[in-house]
């Protein structure tokens, strides 16, 4: 073997591993320029990846910080039509609204992913005892079913 593992691995995992890093320590100011610049990669599936991982930490990181909102407002416009990082920004903000006790309804908990309302019946940040039982009730998979019915 002559080259390292470095040297054999795929330019789009050197600059997936690239954007993770420069994401994990972007400052706030600087956030939404990188992730557009990361989203006009000429390989869309892994800035998307990217895009979702970043997003993924950082609505954990802040879920019930008043700054959520504002930073919400930036994804969705740096996000703009893609459907699946759009989708996931949306239940993130879902799940703030259920975990803070503020407005959502039935119908967008019971339409939201698998991921979403697995979610929801396994985080401890998840009390509401309508959310849990609607999904204990009607959630789409045994699964999600089980997990709410033990927080019920």
């Amino acid at each position: 073997m002559t080259g390292s593992q470095k040297d054999d691995e795929p330019p789009e995992h050197r600059r997936y591993a690239r954007y993770q890093r420069a994401l994990d320590s972007v400052a706030e100011a600087e956030e939404a320029d990188l992730l557009a610049t990361v989203l006009h990669d000429e390989d869309a599936a892994m800035a998307e990846s990217a895009v979702n991982h970043h997003l993924e930490r950082r609505a954990a990181q802040q879920l019930t910080s008043p700054r959520f909102p504002a930073w919400a407002a930036m994804m969705a416009t740096v996000i703009g039509d893609r459907a699946f990082l759009a989708r996931r920004l949306r239940e993130w903000t879902l799940l703030r609204s259920i975990a803070l006790d503020e407005p959502w309804t039935d119908e967008e908990l019971l339409t939201a992913s698998d991921w979403f309302q697995h979610t929801v019946a396994a985080a401890q940040l998840v009390t509401s005892p309508a959310a849990l039982r609607l999904l204990a009730e009607h959630g789409r998979t045994r699964r999600v079913r089980n997990a709410a019915s033990r927080r019920t």
